[in-house]
């Protein structure tokens, strides 16, 4: 179900709260409200006295801007009060359409003589799903959701091809360890605010509809901590390093990100806590290289094998397998190694090796010697096709 318009969408620019602009992206958002969220938590400005209600305000303008259908239904909501749609809209004012009764002049020419309740409905059903009416009272409040946290770990080629597990450090806001979230001291619970019933939200008179604001006892929460816990102060969170365990599967690529559900930041109110997503930077290798599930490889090889055809050693993650290399083999000749590549579901992938013929920089005089014959018995000119000699 959409969102249900609120008075303070008409009041505050959330754009102006996080610091971005209109046209911010969401990971723009994400980042600002993250900043902000660690400048201004209570946990870490302790004693200031507007730090929580800044932290409720950035809070506020993420629960709408970090939603693609709250945002969507602010801009329209924001947009339409430039427009002279604002929280007087239906008491008879100055914006359009007019009052209940009376006649109001109208965009266009059109004159109205009378607006109801059903014409408010259609007006505003599309972009709130029926907010024109006052509809029955809501559930109880879900709470908000933590943020999503990311990190970075580094591993080697060879751990990212054999799986491995490692540990984490995460500094920042954790589910406080006396309360395990609650906000209230144990032994005690929260109790259902009696001024909203627990919905978080109190409804305000607009006329023809009514709209929602939060509630001013709970603050949104839906719930009112009477004995807050000692150690987090009720905010149910409190900061501290934690230390995780990461299971790294075999085959990971370079760049590749794997989501540890609930280990990020934890939900306010009684809300779920944020995902981690821990990103995997893989090291180098100096003989292999990686190119999706197939591994890439060098072969070096010498003029006479390359010539004469040989077997040759080649590496593979698992220990070195022969490699049948025919007569005549040209240098970048690349011959596909099945199943010796990089794990994958199902398999592996394959190792391309590419041969190049290896000139040595120094050479013995006898193979000096059995070179200069070489060259002079050889009858024709690799140049040839060029048309020289």
């Amino acid at each position: 179900m959409a969102e249900e318009p609120r008075r303070e969408w008409f009041e505050k620019d959330y754009y102006a709260v996080l610091g971005v602009p209109k046209n911010a992206s969401d990971s723009e958002i994400k980042k600002a409200y993250r900043k902000l969220a660690q400048q201004h938590h209570p946990d870490t400005k302790q004693g200031a006295a507007d730090a929580e209600d800044r932290f409720k305000e950035i809070s506020a303008a993420y629960d709408v801007l970090g939603d693609p259908e709250k945002r969507k239904a602010y801009d329209q909501v924001r947009e339409m009060s430039g427009s002279g749609f604002g929280p007087g809209f239906g008491r008879g004012g100055s914006g359009w359409p007019g009052g209940a009764t009376g006649t109001g002049g109208s965009p266009g020419g059109v004159r109205y003589e009378q607006v109801n309740a059903d014409d408010l409905s259609d007006l505003f059903g599309g972009l709130f799903g029926g907010a024109g009416r006052t509809r029955g009272r809501r559930t109880a409040a879900a709470g908000r959701r933590g943020a999503d946290l990311e990190t970075e770990v580094t591993i080697s080629f060879d751990e990212a091809m054999s799986g491995t597990t490692v540990p984490i450090r995460i500094d920042g806001p954790a589910v406080c360890s006396r309360c395990h979230g609650s906000g209230a001291e144990p032994g005690t619970t929260p109790v259902t605010c009696p001024q909203c019933g627990g919905s978080g939200e109190v409804a305000e008179n607009q006329g023809f509809f009514s709209m929602s604001r939060p509630c001013p006892r709970c603050g949104g929460a839906g719930r009112i901590v009477e004995s807050p816990c000692t150690k987090c102060g009720g905010s149910g969170a409190e900061r501290r390093t934690r230390t995780l365990q990461v299971k790294i599967p075999a085959g990971v690529r370079n760049g590749a990100k794997i989501r540890l559900a609930g280990k990020g930041e934890p939900g306010v109110a009684g809300g779920a806590p944020g995902d981690l997503y821990v990103k995997i930077a893989v090291n180098p290798h100096p003989v292999f290289g990686r190119r999706g599930d197939d591994l890439t490889l060098d072969l070096p090889i010498s003029f006479p094998e390359a010539t004469l055809g040989a077997n040759v050693e080649v590496p593979t993650m698992n220990g070195p397998v022969t490699l049948k290399v025919p007569a005549g083999t040209p240098s970048g000749k690349t011959f596909r190694m099945k199943g010796r590549g990089a794990p994958k579901k199902g398999g592996r992938g394959d190792l391309l090796a590419k041969v190049k013929v290896d000139v040595p920089e120094k050479v013995s005089k006898e193979e000096k010697e059995l070179l200069g014959k070489l060259r002079d018995v050889s009858k024709e000119s690799p140049r040839k096709r060029l048309g020289v000699n």
